[in-house]
This record gives C-alpha cells, sequence and structure tokens, in this order.
C-alpha cells in the first residue's frame, strides 16, 4: 500500500470525485462507498468489458489536520496475468493469433498502469485546486521553543522574544507530501532521500 499527504482546503469527497470522473470510462467502473472522515474508491474493469482481463485497486482517502491522507493498495493482477497468459498461448498455437488480440493485449498493458495514473491523476488535480505536497496556511506556524508564541513559518526570529527560529521550520517530502522533522536524511512514509 502507498500513501502520500495531500495538504489543502479539500475534502476526501473533492478527490473521490476527480478518480470517479477520470476513470468512469471505457472497460473501468469506478464505486465510492463514504463515511464522515472516510471515502473508499474502487477502480475495476467492468464484468463484461470489451476487451483485456479483470483487475481492481483500492483508494482510501481519509480526512487529515489539514488536507487528505490518500492511500493506493494493491492491485489484483490475476486476470491481467490470465488474459496476458492466454494471449501468449495463443500466440505460440499461431501467431497470427495476435492480431485477434490486439485489443485485449492493449487493455492490460493499460491496467498495469494503474496505480501510477492514479497518483498522476490526482497530483496533477490537486495543483489545479491549490496546494498539494507543500504546507498549507494552516501548518505555517511555528512555536517558540523560549516563550511558546506562535510565529509564522520563515521568520528568522520569535517576534515575541527574538529567539532564532531556524531549525524549527518545517518541511515536507517533495515526493509524498509528508512532514518532516529537520533531522530527517530518508522519508520516513515513502523512504525517499530528503
Amino acid at each position: 500500500m502507498t500513501q502520500k499527504i495531500f495538504h489543502g482546503s479539500f475534502s476526501p469527497g473533492d478527490l473521490a470525485s476527480i478518480l470517479l470522473i477520470h476513470f468512469n470510462r471505457g472497460n473501468l467502473e469506478v464505486r465510492k462507498v463514504s463515511s464522515d472522515e472516510r471515502v473508499i474508491v474502487q477502480i475495476r474493469s467492468k464484468d463484461f468489458a470489451k476487451s483485456g482481463g479483470q483487475t481492481a485497486i483500492g483508494v482510501t482517502l481519509q480526512q487529515y489536520d489539514d488536507g487528505v491522507v490518500v492511500a493506493v493498495g494493491e492491485q489484483q493482477w490475476l486476470g491481467i496475468a490470465a488474459s496476458l497468459g492466454f494471449s501468449a498461448l495463443t500466440a505460440i498455437k499461431n501467431p497470427m493469433n495476435l492480431l485477434h488480440r490486439i485489443d485485449d493485449i492493449a487493455q492490460d498493458l493499460e491496467y498495469l498502469s494503474l496505480e501510477d495514473e492514479i497518483w498522476n491523476v490526482l497530483t496533477t488535480n490537486i495543483k489545479v485546486i491549490g496546494n498539494g505536497f507543500q504546507l498549507s496556511e494552516k501548518l505555517k506556524r511555528l512555536m517558540c521553543d523560549y516563550c511558546q508564541t506562535a510565529n509564522l513559518v520563515g521568520a528568522p526570529s520569535c517576534l515575541a522574544c527574538g529567539a532564532p527560529l531556524g531549525n524549527l521550520q518545517p518541511v515536507t517530502c517533495k515526493k509524498c507530501g509528508y512532514i518532516l522533522n529537520r533531522s530527517d536524511k530518508k522519508c520516513p512514509n515513502c523512504h525517499s532521500k530528503v
């Protein structure tokens, strides 16, 4: 399961709508189940799809302090593997049979990149809505270690006592949006270098 945090003033329902609009097409269908602060979206191939194997992937969207945590589950590969295996067997019997399976093979290859497409769709649309992996206005405050006064992120010193604030400035992972400590060399969420 891959997880990313998107900061901004949008809800899990907003992101679920983006997924519904983009993926409810062709041989794919989207189902949405929602509760108070959590929305689960399942993207799957239609039962009687004209081409390609069967697949499904789940996306969980949950409200977070100032944004939404998105987790993409493991994709079901068995239907795609069976369809590609059938294409290989027909090619072994008679290579000309591949001409009849071109649509199936193309659909299976599109399904293989489904998780990447989910992240691309969300990232692109969230940039249009506003924010993304950057800190939102709500988190752009820091507490002075000496006098506990709230200061704007980026302020060099505390507005109340004048203490330096350089080491307190928060940063986010450029890959997944997780809020990091200054001492982090690797993101604890996606394990990429900071």
